[in-house]
């Protein structure tokens, strides 16, 4: 159920449903202010549901999604042309959808760039592995891991508001303001989904969706 059968140069777009990310901002890092870097931006999904929060979203990713975000691989990419990605000024805090086999490489860059902390949405099973603990987990493990009560079903290529999931989600968060060495495990509770799921949220974030079903066959 957790594997994602892609090719080996697929650029992993799975659209985060925008209530994930703000379930994010309500229930564990609400205090989250300044300047946010979202690399992996894909159409928006999350970065425009973080210029709801943050008093300044700078968006990129390896590719050119047509929301004139600006383009360069952030990490886990050595066979792509786009020069590295780069943020104007240094972030407050990187939050991301990684993709899941860069997502160490987006974690150990992102730690080194931001200001105040780093927020990954990843499945829960991240957390297991021997490799990725040597990495990562062992000499910085994350302030927190805020399960999600709900599932958080994603769709390569669109965001599909009624999709449905046998895979759990969690965001892993480091917060430089936490102590050091020490993890805490929350919930996310239940009814995110309905909550902050908001009215205007299918007409801007899944117009794709929408223009796909009306143009099949």
């Amino acid at each position: 159920m957790n594997r994602r059968l892609d090719p080996a140069d697929s650029l992993d777009f799975f659209p985060t449903p925008p209530w994930a990310t703000r379930a994010l901002l309500t229930h564990v890092i609400p205090d989250a202010i300044g300047m946010c870097w979202e690399p992996a931006a894909g159409e928006g999904h999350m970065a425009e549901v973080l210029r709801e929060h943050f008093e300044r979203v700078h968006a990129s990713d390896i590719h050119d999604y047509g929301r004139g975000y600006a383009v360069g691989s952030f990490a886990g990419r050595t066979d792509v042309p786009q020069a590295p990605a780069r943020c104007p000024v240094v972030p407050d805090w990187i939050i991301t959808n990684p993709p899941f086999n860069g997502a160490v490489d987006f974690a150990l860059r992102a730690r080194g760039e931001a200001r105040r902390g780093v927020a990954l949405l990843v499945r829960l099973n991240w957390a297991e592995g021997e490799r990725r603990y040597t990495r990562l987990f062992r000499d910085t493990p994350p302030s927190t891991i805020a399960q999600f009560v709900e599932r958080v079903a994603m769709v390569k290529g669109r965001w599909e508001p009624d999709a449905s999931t046998m895979t759990a989600y969690a965001w892993f968060v480091w917060d430089r303001t936490c102590t050091p060495n020490t993890t805490i495990f929350k919930f996310i509770p239940p009814g995110c989904r309905q909550r902050l799921t908001r009215p205007d949220d299918v007409e801007k974030f899944s117009a794709r969706v929408a223009t796909e079903k009306e143009t099949t066959p």
